[in-house]
Parts: structure tokens; sequence; C-alpha cells
């Protein structure tokens, strides 16, 4: 979605001031949406005639349904389905504007959130409420799925959402093995013949946001089963199911999962997109940025302002500031990239290797963190209006 430039040909001093709001949330505290309003406020309250371009933006994981619908302009549809151990539940999903791209977040329908009100269930947790949310977007017609993977309740290497499109998983005597990583261990045979119809002729794009393969001591189960509730022995029995998982996924497609970095991601989901319906995985914020036009903005940018809650090493590691950082770079004439942020942790000289111009805190000074979140908005605001300020000194 480029924006309409208002003076093309406009020699760049002469024409008003281009800028591109472009934060993350601001977690506990405000949407990116809402970011991206108050920073504009901001620019606008030193240049009332700048021409500002909001595209709040996500890195993949939670949040990223909320940031594309912004930017599209487009309501959430809903689909009824189940949570991640089998509650009936009601979950969002996306369809871009023009019809051609939807987006399904995991967090939604599979996420942790959504059963944080009963023990965590590390074997028996799955994503089939994910793959209902996938199907009704194959349903309305989509060329395009992104699926947004963080926040994952489960450790069942993709097969409940699988078998949310329609595949079968079958032990061997020929009936459908349990929902979950508990599963796995018992698969056989996957049964393809009630696939969704239109799952392989879509593109499939997973944003993620780690490199960790789907199984072994950097995998799934070690790393990230901890979190969902697993003991020291789920954790070896699900990695054990997820290398069995990995075996009947090759022997039935021809594809080999099991070392592909970033495979391990959400409980392994993208093992089961990956050799089943060919998806491919992309770092988050990039396939974020690419989705709502944000490279040709950037391009035609004189300020670039991004956000987050805490700017720090993770934050030039695939995050959004990194990719936006990334993008200005690749720009003949590079416009500056200004990170706002609650707290600056990154050194000036790690941000500028990243592409970051300058990066600034929203707090004066020690504060208290409840006083900080109650004033959010209106000291971002502040201080994009300072941050303006000193690109338009710079102009002149």
């Amino acid at each position: 979605m480029p924006s309409t430039d208002p003076a093309p040909d406009v020699p760049r001093d002469r024409r008003p001031l281009r800028v591109v709001v472009a934060p993350d949330s601001f977690k506990g505290s405000l949407s990116a949406a809402d970011v991206a309003r108050a920073v504009a406020d901001g620019v606008r309250s030193v240049v009332p005639d700048a021409h500002v371009v909001q595209r709040p933006m996500a890195d993949g994981g939670e949040g990223t349904l909320d940031a594309l619908l912004a930017v599209w302009g487009v309501p959430a549809r809903e689909v009824s389905t189940v949570d991640a151990i089998g509650r009936p539940h009601t979950a969002r999903y996306g369809v871009s504007g023009d019809g051609r791209v939807g987006v399904v977040e995991l967090a939604e329908a599979s996420g942790l959130p959504q059963v944080d009100d009963v023990a965590l269930q590390p074997l028996h947790a799955h994503t089939l409420g994910t793959g209902a949310a996938a199907s009704a977007a194959l349903d309305a017609g989509v060329e395009e799925v992104l699926v947004c993977l963080g926040g994952s309740a489960s450790t069942d290497g993709g097969a409940g959402l699988l078998t949310g499109l329609g595949a079968r998983l079958l032990d061997d005597a020929g009936a459908p093995v349990p929902d979950g990583g508990e599963g796995l261990a018992q698969v056989v045979r996957l049964d393809l013949a009630g696939l969704h119809p239109r799952a392989r002729s879509v593109r499939w794009r997973l944003a993620v946001d780690v490199t960790n393969p789907l199984h072994g001591e950097r995998g799934a189960a070690h790393v990230f089963g901890p979190q969902k509730g697993a003991r020291p022995a789920d954790v070896d029995f699900l990695d054990g199911a997820l290398r069995h998982w990995e075996s009947v996924l090759a022997a039935e497609t021809g594809v080999h999962v099991g070392d592909l970095p970033g495979a391990g991601a959400a409980g392994g989901v993208p093992a089961g997109l990956v050799a089943v319906v060919g998806a491919g995985l992309e770092p988050g914020a990039g396939l974020v940025a690419d989705a709502i036009g944000l490279p040709d903005d950037i391009a035609a940018a004189d300020l670039v302002v991004t956000g987050e809650g805490s700017f720090d090493s993770q934050s030039v590691n695939g995050k959004v500031a990194d990719a936006i950082g990334a993008l200005a770079a690749g720009v003949p004439g590079r416009p500056p990239v200004v990170v706002l942020a609650g707290r600056v942790l990154l050194p000036a000289e790690q941000a500028r290797a990243a592409g970051i111009a300058a990066a600034f805190s929203i707090a004066p000074g020690p504060i208290a963190l409840d006083d900080l979140l109650d004033r959010t908005a209106s000291r971002l605001t502040d201080l994009a209006a300072t941050v303006t300020s000193l690109v338009l000194a710079s102009r002149r």
C-alpha cells in the first residue's frame, strides 16, 4: 500500500516534509496504531502541512493482525473454532481490502492467553483452532495466507493446524491420533485426501523471529516447551515425538524439515506447513513491511520514525527497528530513521550499525512505571515534535 505522493516532482528541499511513522506496539501501554497516531500528532504540531504516512508495524507475532488491519483499513473477521485445549472459541482473522491476502494469527486461537485460566497442558495443547481460521481465510478466496507465529500454547509440530485444514493423522490401526504433542508419537500415516481444496494452490508465508530447528537441544521442545508447562520428562517426550513427526512428514511428502532454521518456532508449526503445503519462512517484521507497502513509503520519505517499548539488542536482531533500518539503508539519500522508545538500552554505535540515526526515550528521567504508562501517548507526541524540529533545523 504505497502512499500517494502529494508533490512527486517538487525538489526535496521545497516540498512538504514527508514522514513515515512505522512503530511497533508499546506492550502494556499502546497498540502500534495508537503509537503511530501519537507520533503523527507530534509531527503535525510542528509542521501542519507535513505528509505523514502512518504504518503500524509488528514483528510477526502477537499484534500483527491488528497492525495489518489498521493499515488495510478493514475490520477483523471471525470464525467459530476451539482454543488450544479444545474448548469453543471465537478467533479473529483478516483479509486485505483487495481480497488477495489473508492473515491468521496463531495466538488468536491457539495462544497461551486463551488457556491461562487452567493448568497448562503441554502434551495435549494443539493448533487445531488456527487451522480452522486458516481454512476460513481460504474459503474467502485469498491467494496468499500469512501465518503469524508467536504466543503458542502447544508443541504439536503444526499437526493440529493441518487437521484444521482437513488432513487426518492416523495410527497403526488407521484411527485418528489424539490432538497435541502426545499424538505425534503415534502417527504412522498422513491422510491428505480431505485437505482443503485450495490449501496447496495458494502461497503460504510464515512469520518467524527465531531460527531454532524442529528438535534437539535448540529445538521447539527443549527451548520453548518449559514456557508452556513442560516438565523435563515432558520435554524429552515431546522432542522424541517431533523427531518421529519429522520422519512421518518426510516419508509422506519427501520434504525433510528437521534441520530447517525456524522450524521450531511456535512449537514446530512451520514443520507441518512447510512439508505439506510448501510454506515459506520469513523474518516477521520484513514480511509485515512488505505486506503493507512499507518499502515504497520509506523510499519517498524525508524522515522515518519507529518505536517500541524497549530498544535493546533484540531490537536489531530481526525486529521492527532492524527491518526498517535495513529498508532505509537501501534508499538513495537514506532518510534518517529515529527510534522513540520507553527505554533505550542499545549503545548508539550498535544502533547506527543497524541503520538507526538516533534513539530517544520518552522517560524524562527517573519516573515510576505507572506514571510513564499513563502518559505514554502524550510523551510520544512531545518527543516526536522535538525530533521533527531537529530534522527541520538540519534541512535548513
